[in-house]
């Protein structure tokens, strides 16, 4: 093993290259994605190696973090002597100085699927086509957890004549960094034929930061390549990485202990007459991932601490053309299966969220290890393991693993059970990301919380055909249906999951949510082979029932709060007694609520209720799905998809938007979009009544 450590201003880097052919796995997307993304996912690893571009072009802007800042990924096509620009901009970072690379290549396309985003250029007489590739693919916990994402390239001449091609990409020090003022540590190390720039911040101070619109800046982030003689990896300030490249169409090392340093690399493709391909890995190595109630937790794929970054970047190389391969083929079933149901733009949208969705989570094992999937609440407050971000994320993993549902209840079954957490009703959340040390989170949501985990625990039973899950929790879970059947009804004032809109009492909507908390302990109960006590929680659900429809009637619809005529909201939560066939509420009520709601769209969608004209999207769809027909379903999807690709602000998927105006209220790339997968999902639980 070679190392070479140098120290500079910036930031922990790994990209692994592979000049071997690739031409079989450079393909178009079987089913494009016409829309037109408010920002598109390239880097998708967990919510601190989270990197989009924020606009149409990916050479209009830096690659940003999902907060919005910087992390800047460079990329430049020579082609025999001129050189084209198709990754990020001409200006370094941090500051305003112009580079050479200020001639662009030209976009021709970008299609954004569930595990890839597709780009096309035109740089002069050649055709680039990149594909950023995330392997998020559920059913595989150790790929999915697998911190290592691809950028395949293919470089084609436009005539057939053979053109002189060099490719470049550089990487700034910030994607382990929080700020741009921390300083960094640069090592090269040579292992096993592969070539590795890894990079850090000197520190190193292990989970010990937390909060909301924070970076990573602990671990490494690697740039490594396949030693080849046609490929260069250089640390070198970036106006002299990117002049060299520019005039000479290489790289070289220079003075390694700038602060300005960049991490490059340089492939020379030789003679391109018909096609030239290969590919980049970056990896990230955060060492420890999460503190779990004083316990520093690594990552699922080090859960025994038995391998290393490298074995990952190596693993991800050998699996290259199975993952793409597995990838192509998810990413098409995915778009087929969505569109069969709901349609074309409701297709769209779900490609789009797939990554962000789950990106906004980390997998680790608990001391006692249970699998356990924890969220990171984005933009929003930062908390960990949040259970009403749970709710409108889990039918993205209900439809696809069931387990990674367990993982995302298994925190806070064992928070109340450890006996850290004593009320009657489950903890909001139990921490602030990454510190899962107790809820944070100034307030309780009581009625919320305890309908979430019930139902959530209902359905993964029925996905399963037993309840061997709920019985593992039968005490816990009897506590909160008590409590539900207490306060259930007519709810006192307190938050629910939309708690921007602040307290209110008598929610009609989330008094929905108990009564439906109450049928699902009816049907654990059944699956428990515990008839009597079945027979008596779902007659209290069809008791609270009749007096909801009686005490929330208001002509034509029914009311947001049940002391107030004359107001409305959206009886999302109605979703469940549709697609787990429940039966406590008929059907009656859904038909005279979606007739109404039509009077009540807006340009960009149906709002949220009669309070203000904002909404949110996940609520949007489950609110459609509440339709047994396609066409009625597509009307409320519709307004969604033309906000997504109308709206003015290019950020990571909000899903609190205006429904008046092309503009977001507030919150970006959270995991609740898994939510749109819920009209797939009824088919699957309609499986399994």
């Amino acid at each position: 093993m070679k190392n070479l450590s140098v120290i500079f201003f910036g930031v922990l880097l790994s990209v692994c290259i592979s000049c071997r052919d690739t031409q079989s796995i450079v393909r178009n997307s079987a089913m494009k994605n016409d829309l037109r993304a408010p920002a598109y996912p390239l880097v998708m690893i967990d919510p601190y190696t989270n990197a989009w571009m924020f606009g149409d072009t990916l050479y209009k802007d830096e690659v940003r973090h999902w907060t919005g800042e910087p992390c800047p990924l460079t990329g430049a096509l020579r082609v025999d002597g001129t050189t084209y620009r198709f990754m990020g901009t001409s200006k370094i970072y941090p500051g305003n100085k112009e580079s050479v690379l200020t001639q662009t290549a030209v976009q021709k396309k970008v299609d954004v699927q569930a595990t890839q985003t597709y780009y096309e250029f035109e740089c002069g007489p050649v055709s680039l086509k990149l594909i950023f590739t995330s392997p998020l693919l559920l059913d595989n916990l150790e790929l999915l957890s697998r911190p290592v994402n691809y950028i395949t390239y293919e470089v084609s001449s436009l005539d057939k004549a053979p053109r002189q091609v060099e490719i470049y990409f550089e990487a700034s020090p910030f994607w382990a960094t929080d700020s741009v003022t921390q300083p960094v540590t640069v090592e090269r190390v040579e292992e096993d034929g592969i070539l590795c720039l890894k990079t850090g911040t000197k520190s190193q101070k292990i989970l010990k930061k937390s909060g909301d619109n924070v970076r990573i800046d602990w671990g490494y982030f690697y740039l490594a390549v396949q030693e080849e003689d046609n490929v260069s990896v250089c640390i070198a300030p970036a106006e002299n990485l990117r002049t060299t490249f520019y005039n000479e169409g290489r790289i070289e090392e220079k003075d390694i202990n700038s602060p300005d340093n960049r991490s490059g690399v340089c492939i020379n493709l030789g003679e391109v007459s018909t096609s030239s391909s290969g590919k980049v890995m970056i990896g990230y190595d955060d060492i420890n991932s999460i503190q779990y109630f004083g316990t520093n937790l690594r990552p699922y794929w080090n859960r025994y601490g038995d391998k290393n970054i490298l074995d990952m970047i190596s693993g991800a190389e050998k699996d290259y053309e199975m993952i793409m391969s597995r990838c192509y083929q998810f990413d098409n079933e995915l778009m087929s299966t969505a569109r069969s149901v709901g349609g074309k733009e409701y297709a769209e949208l779900c490609a789009l969220a797939y990554r962000q969705a789950i990106a906004a989570h980390k997998l680790v094992e608990s001391p006692d290890g249970e699998l356990m999937f924890l969220s990171k609440e984005n933009f929003s407050n930062g908390s960990i393991g949040t259970v009403d971000i749970t709710y409108p994320s889990s039918p993205l993993f209900l439809l696809y693993n069931v387990e990674l549902v367990k993982a995302l209840l298994n925190p806070i079954f064992h928070y109340s059970e450890s006996g850290r957490w004593s009320k009657p009703f489950p903890a909001h959340d139990i921490g602030t990301y990454p510190l899962a040390n107790g809820q944070t989170y100034n307030g309780d949501m009581p009625i919320e919380e305890s309908g979430n985990m019930l139902i959530l625990t209902s359905a993964i039973c029925s996905l399963e055909g037993n309840a061997d899950y709920a019985l593992q929790h039968w005490e816990t879970l009897t506590k909160w249906v008590q409590y539900l059947e207490e306060k259930g009804l007519d709810p006192e004032e307190q938050l629910c999951t939309d708690d921007f809109a602040g307290h209110f009492a008598h929610n009609t909507n989330l008094s929905i949510k108990a009564i439906l908390g109450i049928a699902s302990y009816s049907r654990l109960a059944r699956q428990l082979g515990e008839e009597s006590l079945s027979d008596r929680y779902r007659k209290v659900a069809l008791e609270m029932s009749d007096k909801w429809i009686r005490m929330s009637e208001d002509g034509d619809h029914y009311r947001l709060t049940f002391d107030k005529q004359g107001t409305w909201s959206q009886k999302y939560n109605l979703i469940w007694n549709k697609i787990m066939n429940m039966g406590i509420f008929p059907d009656s009520i859904i038909d005279r609520e979606l007739r109404y709601y039509r009077t009540q769209q807006n340009r960009y969608g149906l709002p949220l209720d009669n309070r203000a004209t904002y909404t949110k999207t996940d609520w949007i769809i489950w609110t459609a799905s509440l339709s047994s027909d396609t066409t009625t379903f597509r009307e409320f999807v519709k307004p969604l998809y033309r906000f997504m690709n109308e709206t003015e602000d290019r950020i990571p998927m909000s899903d609190w938007i205006f429904t008046d105006k092309p503009h977001h209220k507030g919150f970006r790339a959270r995991s609740v979009v898994g939510g749109y997968f819920i009209k797939m999902l009824d088919g699957k639980l309609n499986r399994h009544p």
